[in-house]
């Protein structure tokens, strides 16, 4: 009988030590990543008086600092109008750059309220995020420097630079599928090509390519897209964020039916 009961009090103890383990990992795996805080509902952001937004700060035409370190772009415009219509005022905001791993991260881990920060709405990271209405829609593009070289068919059987192992890849094959590709590992190793001669044009997104045109304007994009990609804001799920996610599409599709998008992105020199 003692025997039964000294097992059945280890036993207790062992259950007791486990849970007591349990509890304090899960509540370090809380602290580390952040997920004490809570991203804000909208009648909490009223309340403080301010969106968190996460954008990028080094991608021109997108989200870029000008001259003096001020945050410009088209994504910067999108998040100051949604500011006013949200909240009564443009300034009401508070910007947080971010890199690019970094885009889902800090709205899964609450960091922000949502993010503008040249995202593309796929399938799979709709599993993890709410995307908003696309508010601009990107896609693979050729920049060129080269006089000769005015439509697709121009590249006929010479050599385009891409990125190794990006998507553009199969899009250049079916659209040019007589060029000769070159690998490189990223957009400056790209333009040192075309600069040796090596290649004649370079295939990438539209809206990073549009900010190297702007940078070296001896290069032009060609006209034709050979992908589409919508670009969306990312915010995060759950039943508790509805008004937020409410409010940020209505807005956008007001300014895309108002033209406002349309002229913001030609301003910034988007195709």
């Amino acid at each position: 009988m003692n025997n039964r009961c000294n097992r059945w009090l280890t036993i207790n103890r062992l259950h007791l030590v486990l849970s007591a383990t349990i509890v304090c990992i899960l509540c370090y795996s809380i602290l580390a990543t952040g997920f004490i805080a809570s991203a804000a509902q909208m009648p909490e952001i009223q309340q403080r008086g301010y969106l968190t937004i996460a954008v990028k700060d080094n991608l021109r035409p997108l989200g870029f600092r000008d001259a003096s370190g001020n945050l410009q772009g088209l994504e910067i415009d999108l998040a100051k109008r949604l500011a006013d219509d949200l909240l009564g005022k443009p300034d009401a905001i508070k910007l947080q750059p971010v890199a690019n791993r970094d885009r889902l991260t800090v709205v899964l881990d609450q960091k922000v309220d949502f993010a503008i920060a040249r995202v593309t709405a796929t399938e799979s990271r709709a599993r993890l995020v709410n995307f908003s209405v696309p508010y601009y829609f990107d896609g693979a593009v050729l920049v060129t420097k080269d006089a000769s070289v005015q439509k697709l068919s121009d590249l006929a059987k010479r050599k385009i630079a891409v990125l190794n192992n990006s998507s553009t890849i199969a899009q250049v094959r079916y659209y040019v599928p007589n060029a000769e590709l070159v690998g490189v590992n990223s957009y400056e190793e790209a333009r040192e090509q075309i600069e040796s001669n090596t290649a004649v044009a370079f295939a990438a997104d539209a809206s990073v390519l549009s900010g190297w045109v702007q940078q070296y304007p001896q290069y032009r994009l060609l006209p034709t897209k050979l992908s589409t990609e919508p670009l969306s804001v990312v915010m995060p799920k759950g039943l508790q964020y509805d008004e937020l996610r409410r409010g940020v599409n209505e807005a956008i599709t007001r300014y895309l039916a108002e033209g406002w998008l349309q002229q913001r992105s030609q301003y910034w020199g988007l195709p």
